[in-house]
């Protein structure tokens, strides 16, 4: 079948779906469907159309070298495969991304698929389909261009410390320095921009741990997939219209110590949790990790500080605990088509201020030590 089900048929499918019909059967149910070849191409269009993302977006976040796709309203669709944003044309016919009204259904269509209500009185939305997508979407009037669609997309495949070392997203010679970080219970903070592969390290570091330990993962909406049999996810829940019912990641930080844990994860630290998190690691919690926003190494001292003010913790309180809890900073970089592991820094006070001295660095023309990088080695052993 050449053509694609006309919209007639589509409506009769969505009715179907909605009362409660499989796919298989709201299908069956349509005429002129008479060869398996019809029925696959039918099935794909509705995967895609009716219960997906669509005729345009569907398809590209089946694309394994697809990071990215974001709709800016109408008409407007780019995705990255790694070299940056590019404009990819509408699919012919899908209303879904070339109008504003189709474009606001597709978002609404998203938002439920995971679990959210994206409408006037919730105009912004975070959720992760059941595949691992992460979406975000904001709707006018908070967006003045109209409908507003993020999403990225979620490697299946977990990438192992040779595999990246493989790929060049770490050098060779500090594979078993990472090896150490997990295996003698490091505290690490893993540091980058969005897109530099915080994810995708962190994945291969936890899959290091040893299976007769628990990991629990705390996360705004879950992204990491360790390979590990002892695996928890916490979410944090907003509040629901009324502005009752949140769960924020503070209070997840302090369930997951109760929790029996033996590594406490945080997906990534972006406010009041830093105090939880920091007074974690400072009380026996030995071996975790977190992600943070940072340019570079040298500024994670600076982000942790900006945290830790909206914990109302004074800079010399953040200095005094971070110093103490966190072993290495690990920072990522996205230099065009490549991602890895650009620095790796110990955190140190001085004169009362948090700093960040580098153990390594890493550059086109390889891997550098500096200052702190025999300390690391004997706080690990090596």
């Amino acid at each position: 079948m050449n053509k694609r089900l006309p919209a007639e048929q589509v409506s009769a499918i969505r009715r179907r779906l909605a009362a409660g019909s499989t796919s298989a059967g709201a299908l069956n149910a349509q005429h002129g469907l008479l060869t398996t070849i019809d029925v696959a191409s039918a099935d794909a269009q509705v995967r895609h159309e009716v219960t997906g993302a669509g005729l345009t977006i569907g398809p590209l976040l089946e694309d394994p070298d697809v990071t990215d796709v974001v709709v800016n309203g109408p008409g407007q669709v780019w995705v990255d495969r790694g070299d940056g944003m590019v404009q990819v044309a509408p699919e012919e016919g899908d209303d879904s991304v070339r109008t504003a009204a189709g474009v606001r259904a597709l978002a609404v269509r998203l938002a439920a698929l995971c679990g959210q209500r994206l409408d006037d009185s919730s105009p912004i939305v975070d959720g992760t389909f059941p595949s691992g997508v992460r979406l975000h979407a904001m709707i006018p009037p908070l967006s003045a261009s109209g409908t507003l669609i993020s999403l990225r997309t979620h490697r299946a495949q977990v990438l192992s410390l040779e595999k990246l070392a493989q790929l060049g997203a770490i050098p060779h010679s500090l594979v078993s320095l990472a090896h150490a970080l997990v295996e003698k219970h490091a505290n690490v903070i893993i540091s980058g921009a969005t897109g530099a592969g915080k994810t995708t390290l962190l994945n291969a570091m936890l899959s290091r741990i040893a299976v007769t330990e628990r990991i629990l993962i705390i996360e705004e909406s879950a992204e990491l997939a360790p390979e590990h049999p002892h695996v928890l996810h916490l979410q944090v829940r907003r509040a629901n219209v009324q502005g009752a019912g949140e769960v924020t990641m503070s209070d997840l930080v302090r369930a997951a110590m109760r929790m029996r844990p033996d590594r406490i994860v945080l997906g990534e630290c972006r406010g009041v949790e830093v105090r939880d998190v920091l007074g974690a690691l400072n009380t026996g919690h030995e071996g975790g990790w977190a992600t943070i926003h940072a340019n570079s190494a040298h500024d994670v001292p600076t982000r942790l500080v900006a945290l830790g003010a909206l914990a109302q913790m004074s800079e010399s309180t953040v200095a005094a605990q971070a110093a103490s809890a966190l072993d290495a900073v690990i920072h990522v970089e996205r230099r065009g088509a490549w991602r890895g592991i650009a620095q790796i820094a110990t955190l140190h006070r001085q004169g009362g201020e948090l700093v960040a001295q580098i153990a390594v660095n890493v550059h086109a023309g390889g891997v550098q030590y500096g200052p702190s990088y025999q300390q690391l080695c004997e706080r690990l052993g090596l």
